[in-house]
Protein backbone atom coordinates (compact mmCIF):
# COMPACT_ATOMS: atom_id res chain seq x y z
CA UNK A 1 0.00 0.00 0.00
CA UNK A 2 1.34 3.26 -0.56
CA UNK A 3 0.36 7.00 -0.28
CA UNK A 4 0.28 9.42 -3.03
CA UNK A 5 1.55 12.78 -1.43
CA UNK A 6 0.73 14.71 -4.66
CA UNK A 7 -3.14 14.28 -3.64
CA UNK A 8 -2.68 13.99 -0.27
CA UNK A 9 -5.29 10.75 -0.65
CA UNK A 10 -5.18 7.59 1.14
CA UNK A 11 -5.86 4.00 -0.89
CA UNK A 12 -7.14 0.88 0.96
CA UNK A 13 -8.67 -0.67 3.78
CA UNK A 14 -7.90 -2.42 6.97
CA UNK A 15 -9.53 -4.39 9.64
CA UNK A 16 -9.18 -4.39 13.72
CA UNK A 17 -11.29 -5.74 16.25
CA UNK A 18 -11.78 -3.93 19.35
CA UNK A 19 -13.58 -4.98 22.86
CA UNK A 20 -17.29 -4.11 23.07
CA UNK A 21 -16.46 -2.72 26.55
CA UNK A 22 -14.12 0.07 25.15
CA UNK A 23 -14.89 3.44 26.85
CA UNK A 24 -15.66 6.46 24.55
CA UNK A 25 -13.04 9.10 25.46
CA UNK A 26 -14.56 11.98 27.23
CA UNK A 27 -13.94 14.74 24.82
CA UNK A 28 -14.22 13.28 21.54
CA UNK A 29 -17.46 11.96 19.94
CA UNK A 30 -17.36 8.42 19.28
CA UNK A 31 -18.06 9.09 15.68
CA UNK A 32 -14.78 11.05 14.64
CA UNK A 33 -13.30 8.65 17.09
CA UNK A 34 -13.74 5.63 15.04
CA UNK A 35 -13.04 7.37 11.67
CA UNK A 36 -9.57 8.35 12.99
CA UNK A 37 -9.20 4.99 14.16
CA UNK A 38 -9.68 3.99 10.65
CA UNK A 39 -7.44 6.94 9.17
CA UNK A 40 -4.16 5.89 11.75
CA UNK A 41 -4.78 1.50 11.12
CA UNK A 42 -4.48 2.82 6.93
CA UNK A 43 -1.55 5.11 7.61
CA UNK A 44 0.20 2.59 10.05
CA UNK A 45 0.52 0.56 6.78
CA UNK A 46 1.27 3.17 4.59
CA UNK A 47 4.70 3.53 3.19
CA UNK A 48 6.47 6.67 1.18
CA UNK A 49 8.75 6.82 -2.08
CA UNK A 50 11.75 7.38 -0.94
CA UNK A 51 12.63 7.51 -4.36
CA UNK A 52 10.54 10.65 -4.74
CA UNK A 53 10.89 12.63 -1.41
CA UNK A 54 12.40 10.88 0.89
CA UNK A 55 11.96 13.93 4.31
CA UNK A 56 8.47 15.43 2.81
CA UNK A 57 6.75 11.82 2.96
CA UNK A 58 8.37 10.99 5.71
CA UNK A 59 7.41 13.68 7.84
CA UNK A 60 4.08 14.11 6.16
CA UNK A 61 2.89 10.90 7.51
CA UNK A 62 4.37 11.75 11.27
CA UNK A 63 2.82 14.92 10.91
CA UNK A 64 -1.03 12.78 10.21
CA UNK A 65 0.32 10.43 12.92
CA UNK A 66 0.97 13.33 14.99
CA UNK A 67 -2.17 14.68 14.54
CA UNK A 68 -4.44 11.53 15.30
CA UNK A 69 -2.63 10.63 18.55
CA UNK A 70 -4.36 13.85 20.08
CA UNK A 71 -7.11 11.63 19.67
CA UNK A 72 -6.44 9.00 21.44
CA UNK A 73 -4.74 10.66 24.48
CA UNK A 74 -7.02 12.54 27.57
CA UNK A 75 -4.66 15.09 29.48
CA UNK A 76 -5.75 15.80 32.79
CA UNK A 77 -7.29 19.24 33.43
CA UNK A 78 -4.64 20.89 35.52
CA UNK A 79 -2.82 20.43 31.82
CA UNK A 80 -4.59 23.59 30.67
CA UNK A 81 -5.27 26.76 31.99
CA UNK A 82 -8.92 26.13 31.15
CA UNK A 83 -11.79 24.00 29.14
CA UNK A 84 -10.62 26.89 26.04
CA UNK A 85 -7.03 26.52 25.98
CA UNK A 86 -5.73 25.06 23.09
CA UNK A 87 -3.79 21.66 22.76
CA UNK A 88 -0.29 22.77 21.90
CA UNK A 89 2.24 20.76 19.97
CA UNK A 90 5.97 21.49 21.01
CA UNK A 91 8.96 20.58 18.36
CA UNK A 92 12.41 21.09 19.96
CA UNK A 93 15.48 22.48 18.25
CA UNK A 94 15.51 22.44 14.74
CA UNK A 95 12.26 21.84 13.10
CA UNK A 96 12.51 18.20 11.31
CA UNK A 97 8.86 19.13 9.55
CA UNK A 98 9.67 22.04 7.78
CA UNK A 99 6.26 23.13 7.69
CA UNK A 100 4.47 20.03 7.75
CA UNK A 101 3.41 19.49 10.99
CA UNK A 102 1.92 23.41 11.07
CA UNK A 103 0.29 22.76 7.54
CA UNK A 104 -1.81 19.00 9.42
CA UNK A 105 -2.78 20.74 12.29
CA UNK A 106 -3.92 24.28 11.13
CA UNK A 107 -7.69 24.74 11.25
CA UNK A 108 -8.17 21.31 12.89
CA UNK A 109 -9.66 21.06 16.59
CA UNK A 110 -9.76 18.19 19.34
CA UNK A 111 -13.44 18.32 21.11
CA UNK A 112 -13.55 22.57 21.80
CA UNK A 113 -9.45 22.64 22.07
CA UNK A 114 -7.91 24.35 18.96
CA UNK A 115 -4.56 22.77 17.94
CA UNK A 116 -1.17 25.35 18.18
CA UNK A 117 2.10 24.07 16.89
CA UNK A 118 5.28 25.74 18.54
CA UNK A 119 8.48 25.38 17.98
CA UNK A 120 11.25 25.90 21.17
CA UNK A 121 15.18 26.24 21.50
CA UNK A 122 15.56 25.52 25.11
CA UNK A 123 14.39 22.90 27.43
CA UNK A 124 13.26 25.62 29.77
CA UNK A 125 10.36 26.41 27.29
CA UNK A 126 8.62 22.91 27.07
CA UNK A 127 6.34 23.51 30.27
CA UNK A 128 3.59 25.11 27.72
CA UNK A 129 3.52 22.21 25.67
CA UNK A 130 0.78 19.30 25.96
CA UNK A 131 2.65 17.75 22.64
CA UNK A 132 6.68 17.50 22.65
CA UNK A 133 8.26 16.06 19.80
CA UNK A 134 11.86 15.38 20.03
CA UNK A 135 13.65 14.96 16.57
CA UNK A 136 16.87 12.81 16.22
CA UNK A 137 19.35 15.84 15.64
CA UNK A 138 18.29 16.29 19.73
CA UNK A 139 19.10 12.71 20.50
CA UNK A 140 21.90 13.99 23.04
CA UNK A 141 20.17 15.97 24.54
CA UNK A 142 16.99 13.50 25.30
CA UNK A 143 18.42 12.63 28.52
CA UNK A 144 17.62 15.82 30.04
CA UNK A 145 14.81 16.73 27.94
CA UNK A 146 12.85 13.81 29.46
CA UNK A 147 14.44 14.20 33.02
CA UNK A 148 13.23 17.65 32.62
CA UNK A 149 9.44 16.70 31.87
CA UNK A 150 9.00 13.24 33.78
CA UNK A 151 5.59 12.98 35.14
CA UNK A 152 4.61 16.17 33.78
CA UNK A 153 1.39 16.09 31.83
CA UNK A 154 3.00 16.37 28.14
CA UNK A 155 3.13 13.69 25.57
CA UNK A 156 6.90 12.63 24.32
CA UNK A 157 7.36 11.85 20.35
CA UNK A 158 10.70 10.73 19.22
CA UNK A 159 12.09 9.30 16.46
CA UNK A 160 15.59 8.22 17.78
CA UNK A 161 16.19 4.64 18.47
CA UNK A 162 15.03 3.25 21.26
CA UNK A 163 12.91 6.30 22.40
CA UNK A 164 10.25 4.15 24.22
CA UNK A 165 12.93 2.12 26.25
CA UNK A 166 14.65 5.61 27.01
CA UNK A 167 11.55 6.69 28.51
CA UNK A 168 9.84 8.69 25.85
CA UNK A 169 5.95 7.73 25.25
CA UNK A 170 5.63 7.38 21.63
CA UNK A 171 8.53 6.48 19.38
CA UNK A 172 7.89 6.34 16.01
CA UNK A 173 9.35 3.49 14.17
CA UNK A 174 10.39 3.19 10.01
CA UNK A 175 10.86 0.05 7.95
CA UNK A 176 10.90 -0.32 4.98
CA UNK A 177 9.73 2.98 3.70
CA UNK A 178 6.60 2.38 6.14
CA UNK A 179 5.76 4.94 9.52
CA UNK A 180 4.65 2.81 12.37
CA UNK A 181 4.88 3.62 15.99
CA UNK A 182 5.61 1.86 19.71
CA UNK A 183 4.42 3.28 23.22
CA UNK A 184 5.56 3.47 26.68
CA UNK A 185 2.45 2.96 28.56
CA UNK A 186 4.07 2.90 31.91
CA UNK A 187 5.89 6.79 31.00
CA UNK A 188 2.38 7.85 29.74
CA UNK A 189 0.83 6.61 32.83
CA UNK A 190 3.36 8.17 35.29
CA UNK A 191 2.73 11.35 33.35
CA UNK A 192 -1.02 11.05 34.39
CA UNK A 193 -2.26 10.76 30.65
CA UNK A 194 -4.87 8.08 29.82
CA UNK A 195 -3.49 6.22 26.54
CA UNK A 196 -6.91 4.83 24.53
CA UNK A 197 -7.13 0.99 24.07
CA UNK A 198 -8.04 1.72 20.44
CA UNK A 199 -4.03 3.74 19.66
CA UNK A 200 -1.97 0.78 22.26
CA UNK A 201 -3.48 -1.79 19.72
CA UNK A 202 -2.50 -0.48 16.64
CA UNK A 203 1.06 0.24 17.82
CA UNK A 204 3.80 -2.28 17.02
CA UNK A 205 5.23 -2.53 20.86
CA UNK A 206 3.72 -1.73 23.93
CA UNK A 207 6.35 -1.11 26.84
CA UNK A 208 4.64 -1.39 30.78
CA UNK A 209 2.11 -0.46 32.28
CA UNK A 210 -1.66 -1.31 32.84
CA UNK A 211 -4.26 -1.51 29.89
CA UNK A 212 -7.47 -0.75 30.42
CA UNK A 213 -10.39 -1.32 28.28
Amino acid sequence: MSLDYTSTAVCGKSKRTSSAHNRKLSRVPQGPVRASVAVIAVLTMASFSVAQAPATGEYEVKAAFLFHFAQFVEWPEAAFHDANSPLTYCTIGEDAFHGSLDAALRGKMTGARAFRVEHINLPQEIQGCQVLFIGTKEKKLLPAILAGVKENAILTVGESEHFVQEGGMIGFLLDKNKVGFEINLEAAQKAKLRVSSKLLALAKKVVGGQRGT
